[in-house]
């Protein structure tokens, strides 16, 4: 056990971290952990495993236990050693990846595994083991990935129970030559501002607290540079300046913890009032707002205008229309996010946003944080976790469009052993989607009912289609999950819309959904994506699938893409996701006889519930999304009286009020009509107006006029 303290105050000298590998039997594994526990005043030592297992090993030492579900609560603390403790609870891919940013320089992060590893799936496959199958049913391509690597690696401490520890060489402290450079930077910048640790951070705190009206901050950075700890330091000097309000959002309040630890220490006259809350006395205050409610308070005018500071912190896990939202309501807004990890992908953030900032605000800043603070550049277990969850997976070679694409369903046997095409597959996946994360990758060599269909050239994947089977289950179950009785695990779609829309006979047709649709972003609106979803589709007909589907957050451009792809909707979500601020839309598409049935029910469901949600439920959902949805419903020829009532009030001074009637059968025909851009922006002022009860923030009699404006331009396309 000294040669492993040792070997910890050797990596202490070099700044750096280093995971250990302890497998074998359970009990030999804790007491081994529990011994080196002891054997040095570790800082903050944190074990994470089963409570009730690790119980029966003398946990008194490292009590209390954290549950690896729970990992996320530390993001923002610093241990020096962390026990992850898989016996009993299975692996948690996020909570290593969360984890492994709390270990600060010198820091050991002890990995329990039993011996053998990745031979059999291990009980967190329970999270995603579909009715009717057992986790012990799935395959187990992904921990054996993961024992592969460990085994290979040279960054690795690995320890068998029972047998000598190998440790790696460490080079020498010079082999990086800019190592003392960056700690003298580091210095430079700890005399010239003392809350910040690097010249990065430091950077980022001025440019923070300077925000210009109208002139954005895009601040990147990847785990453990300060990003977090800047907007800590920003905030309180903001609140200190004068009095003021900065409101904060990001996907949950447990991912801006430090960013209010740090406000509590520097301003120590103020009082965190509630968990999302803290004020001072002269009035300033730091409040946080989940995405939901955020955009619900600036739909309300309660929150935005004039004066009004934002600061989104990881942004990659929130839509980018939402994005959009926030920024014509805040004049002052930055936007914080990592480029890797579990939080979202920084890079795809990027892609999606810039278009949106370039068209609003082209005066945006960027910045990025490229220095560590808990460690130096070069650390050994940065690197390994980086490789073992691909948090840095690279982007296909985009192919210049040509006929010699191969469309190929992906055989996941083979996909587990091809490093290079895995790590292609998943950068792919990762830049095309706000919401993607180290436990996507395991779902997606090991979750059952997934098949992936790719387009390459020159062997660079081009786009990618996950996809999920769903339920033929039996006409029993299906009454019970219809009932809200039972609710299987898994099945998303098809129960929902069982659950939702009582339909049992949307449980007992086969389905299958798409969990992700990818296409390299230089060969978007190419046709790419469209061509793969079309192979698909023949193949699941072919195979005796009844239903096509998809669900994703309620934002207009993607609604368009489906529906021009002949997709029909059969479900709206009746709130907002917290974590994305976005109702939910469904989709579907019959693949045969029995699936047109289905989606007959469904779309009459749809239809007939439609209204009576856009004027109570959803009279927030954006105005561009009713516009799309009112197309579903049946055709509504227009009367001779309709047309006068839309004359008088388009023409003469008829109350829109005492029309509405016709006004919402002139909306309902214009949502089939090709419209301009500027009939368009008549069409959603129309819709929001009269489903809604939404008008535009002018007084009333501005607001009336405009209301006259958007019909009258309505009339020609419609007529």
């Amino acid at each position: 056990m000294a040669t492993l303290v040792h070997h910890a105050r050797r990596l202490a000298h070099r700044h750096w971290r280093q995971l250990v590998w302890l497998s074998g039997d359970a009990q030999q594994c804790r007491h081994l952990a529990r011994v080196l526990w002891q054997a040095h005043p570790w800082q903050a030592p944190v074990w994470v495993g089963s409570d009730k297992e690790t119980n029966q090993c003398e946990s008194s030492a490292f009590s209390p236990v954290l549950s690896p579900r729970k990992a996320r609560t530390r993001l923002g603390a610093e241990h020096q050693l962390v026990v992850l403790d898989t016996h009993g609870t299975g692996f948690d891919p996020e909570a290593l990846g969360a984890l492994s940013g709390t270990l600060i320089a010198g820091g050991l992060l002890v990995l329990i595994t039993p011996q053998p590893w990745g031979q059999a799936p291990d009980p967190d496959y329970a999270r995603f083991a579909d009715h009717p199958l057992r986790w012990e049913d799935l395959s187990c391509h992904y921990l054996a990935r993961l024992a592969r690597q460990l085994q290979a690696s040279d960054q690795v401490v690995r320890w068998r129970a029972g047998s000598a520890l190998h440790l790696p060489r460490l080079p020498a402290r010079n082999v990086h030559g800019n190592e003392d450079s960056h700690n003298d930077a580091n210095n430079d910048c700890l005399s010239g501002d003392s809350d910040c640790l690097t010249a990065d951070q430091a950077q980022a705190v001025r440019a923070l607290v300077g925000l210009k009206r109208r002139r954005p901050l895009v601040m990147t950075a990847d785990r453990g540079r300060g990003k977090s700890a800047a907007l800590g330091v920003a905030c309180a000097r903001l609140l200190a300046h004068k009095p003021r309000t900065v409101v904060l959002t990001a996907p949950r309040l447990s991912s801006v913890e430090s960013v209010f630890e740090r406000v509590v220490a520097l301003c120590p006259g103020g009082s965190r009032v509630a968990p999302g809350h803290f004020v001072l006395p002269q009035g300033s205050e730091l409040l946080y707002l989940a995405p939901d409610a955020l955009t619900e308070q600036i739909s309300a005018q309660q929150q935005g205008g004039d004066g009004s500071y934002l600061l989104v912190d990881e942004a990659a896990a929130i839509p980018a229309a939402l994005l959009g939202q926030w920024l014509g309501a805040f004049p002052r807004i930055a936007f914080a996010t990592t480029v890797h990890g579990y939080e979202g992908s920084g890079r795809g953030f990027a892609l999606r946003f810039r278009a949106t900032l370039d068209r609003l605000t082209p005066s945006w800043k960027a910045l990025t944080l490229e220095t560590p603070i808990r460690w130096r550049i070069n650390d050994p277990l940065e690197d390994l976790v980086n490789r073992l969850l691909l948090l840095k997976a690279p982007l296909p070679i985009a192919q210049a469009q040509q006929s010699a694409e191969i469309t190929t369903v992906v055989d996941r046997d083979a996909l587990a052993q091809q490093d290079a095409r895995l790590e292609k597959l998943f950068g792919l996946l990762v830049q095309s989607h706000y919401r993607t994360s180290p436990n996507d990758l395991r779902q997606l060599l090991d979750g059952p009912g997934v098949e992936l269909r790719t387009i390459e050239q020159a062997s660079e994947p081009q786009a990618v289609l996950v996809t999920r089977e769903e339920g033929g289950f039996e006409a029993g179950l299906a009454d019970q999950v219809a009932r809200g009785q039972r609710r299987p695990q898994g099945h998303l779609l098809a129960q929902s819309l069982a659950t939702h829309t009582g339909s049992r006979a949307a449980l007992t047709a086969r389905w299958r959904r798409v969990v992700r649709l990818a296409t390299h972003p230089e060969r978007r609106r190419q046709g790419v994506g469209q061509a793969l979803l079309q192979a698909d589709m023949n193949a699941a007909r072919q195979q005796g699938v009844a239903l096509y589907g998809a669900t994703f957050g309620a934002e207009a451009s993607l609604l368009q893409f489906w529906l021009a792809q002949g997709f029909i909707p059969v479900r709206l979500g009746i709130s907002r996701e917290t974590s994305t601020g976005e109702f939910a839309v469904m989709v579907a598409k019959a693949l045969n006889e029995q699936g047109e049935d289905v989606l007959a029910d469904l779309s009459a469901r749809f239809q007939a519930g439609l209204l009576g949600l856009l004027a109570f439920e959803l009279n927030t959902l954006p105005a561009s999304m009713v516009a799309l949805l009112l197309a579903a419903l049946p055709a509504a020829a227009l009367s001779a009286r309709d047309w006068q009532d839309i004359d008088d009030v388009a023409l003469a001074h008829r109350d829109p009020v005492l029309a509405r009637a016709a006004l919402q059968a002139l909306a309902r025909e214009a949502s089939r009509c090709v419209l301009t851009d500027s009939q368009q922006l008549a069409h959603h002022q129309l819709a929001a107006w009269a489903f809604q009860n939404r008008s535009q923030a002018k007084a009333h009699g501005e607001a009336v006029q405009a209301l006259r404006i958007a019909v009258h331009t309505l009339i020609e396309p419609v007529k």
